[in-house]
């Protein structure tokens, strides 16, 4: 990672002279948010020798900070039982970097340290993908990732809106307009400094686009190595919200945000793999069009474990209205030949750019355990040689509905920890912490009377 990212890195000697005033040390929680410590930037020596302390309830409390499960003494990580204890951030120095859309900060991100137990916390979702790319290293095969993230952008100052319930959205676009370039000029001076703040950080854009959802955008990134990758994602979702935030807007990466025929938002992720010699491990010259048996085994593998790691690609309850729509959001455990309506789109047409296009995951998934997930599955399509099902041509919404393919979050939940290979994989303290989140996010949805009880209900039962 470090040769890819040596234009950014900074050297943390030269932090001051440079400009800069703090340092954020972060690592993501178990939703893919960045969490951690701020800390004056002539202190960072101090902080690469000791660390900085985080208490472990950012991996205990819900998306709403809600304390009620470490008071339940649920967790054996976290806990009255254990008096709530820290974990220690590790700053990994080849990600210290300008924060370029903030004034005078850098950050760098981290891994969890239980000095308890000396080792890295094996919940962490960055352990968890580091874990995943040693070993999907030995096959003596490397893995290339890139993500496109869509979200919707609204002329709503953040703060205003959560005081009005979110009533009153405003979109930034007010018609359909997909790939249309004058929409996307009204806001360029928005989006231009955007660009040259992810640059300056080291977040390197492919391309972006105004989209069909009304007011909703989309950013492609250059693929790289996974770590990398779900770095820069973390990064840029920040810095989109922090950006949109001073411009007096407000951004949403909901994975269905809006109703009235609005179109979810996707994180697709496109999946490449190259030998030892650095030669595409999924290219076949003789095949028909050229998939080779690693591609197809690997396809395989995904395919095969959709329904345990669906709680990872949809990880969220509003997941499941993008994932159950005809959005071109995935359907089942389908694939094909640049056939959008598939869940795994084959597409490249050279050795170099030959890849499959995962697009089950919502704006809302957690890049860490996505591209943790896909690793994991392609690593044991590769190494058993499993098939995938037969190709799909023509619309993939024809095809069956899979009944194996949890349609909500408590099936969700339920498949991931029932799953013989989640805990092979991540091991049981690890599936069954994140079963209780999902299980309790479940729950409280069940709990609750929304707006769509009161009107289809109120005065019609």
């Amino acid at each position: 990672m470090a040769d890819a990212m040596n234009d950014y890195v900074i050297d943390p000697a030269d932090l001051v002279d440079l400009g800069y005033h703090t340092v954020v040390v972060a690592s993501p929680d178990l939703q893919g948010r960045l969490v951690g410590r701020r800390v004056p930037a002539e202190s960072f020596d101090r902080i690469l020798r000791d660390g900085v302390e985080v208490c472990t309830c950012v991996y205990a409390w819900d998306l709403t900070q809600d304390l009620a499960l470490v008071e339940a003494d649920v967790f054996p990580l976290c806990g009255m039982h254990n008096g709530v204890p820290d974990v220690t951030f590790r700053p990994d120095l080849t990600t210290l970097r300008p924060a370029a859309w903030l004034d005078g900060i850098a950050i760098c991100l981290a891994d969890p340290w239980d000095a308890a137990k000396q080792q890295f916390l094996p919940l962490s979702p960055r352990v968890i993908l580091r874990d995943q790319i040693e070993r999907f290293g030995e096959l003596g095969l490397r893995a290339k990732m890139g993500t496109e993230l869509e979200f919707y952008l609204f002329r709503n100052d953040p703060r205003e809106l959560r005081q009005a319930g979110f009533r009153g959205l405003e979109p930034t676009t007010i018609v359909p307009a997909d790939f249309m370039i004058h929409e996307g000029n009204t806001y360029e001076p928005f989006f231009r400094k955007l660009r040259s703040d992810l640059k300056a950080s080291g977040i390197e854009m492919e391309a972006a686009q105004s989209e069909w959802g009304t007011g909703q955008w989309e950013m492609t990134f250059r693929y790289g190595d996974p770590l990398e990758m779900a770095d820069r994602h973390a990064l840029y979702k920040l810095a989109v919200r922090d950006s949109a935030a001073a411009a007096g807007m407000s951004a949403t990466f909901m994975a269905k945000p809006l109703n009235a025929g609005q179109p979810g938002s996707s994180c697709h992720v496109h999946f490449s793999v190259l030998d030892a010699d650095g030669a595409s491990a999924f290219w076949d010259d003789a095949s028909p069009a050229h998939l080779g048996d690693r591609m197809l085994s690997a396809i395989g593998g995904v395919l095969q474990e959709v329904p345990t790691f669906m709680a990872w690609y949809a990880p969220t309850v509003n997941s499941y209205r993008r994932a159950n729509s005809s959005d071109v959001a995935g359907w089942g455990r389908t694939w094909g030949l640049d056939n959008r309506t598939t869940s795994v789109r084959v597409v490249g047409h050279k050795p170099e750019d030959i890849r499959f296009e995962f697009r089950l995951p919502g704006a809302d998934t957690n890049p860490y355990l996505t591209l943790s997930a896909l690793l994991a599955s392609a690593r044991q399509g590769i190494e058993q040689g499993i098939e995938p099902p037969a190709m799909t041509e023509g619309n993939g919404y024809e095809s069956p509905v899979d009944e194996q393919v949890p349609l909500h979050l408590g099936e969700a939940s339920a498949a991931f920890a029932s799953s013989p290979f989640a805990r092979s994989e991540l091991g049981d303290e690890v599936v069954d912490h994140f079963r209780i989140l999902l299980d309790h996010e479940w729950r409280t949805f069940l709990a609750t009377v929304n707006d769509w009880d009161l009107d289809r209900y109120f005065d019609r039962i």
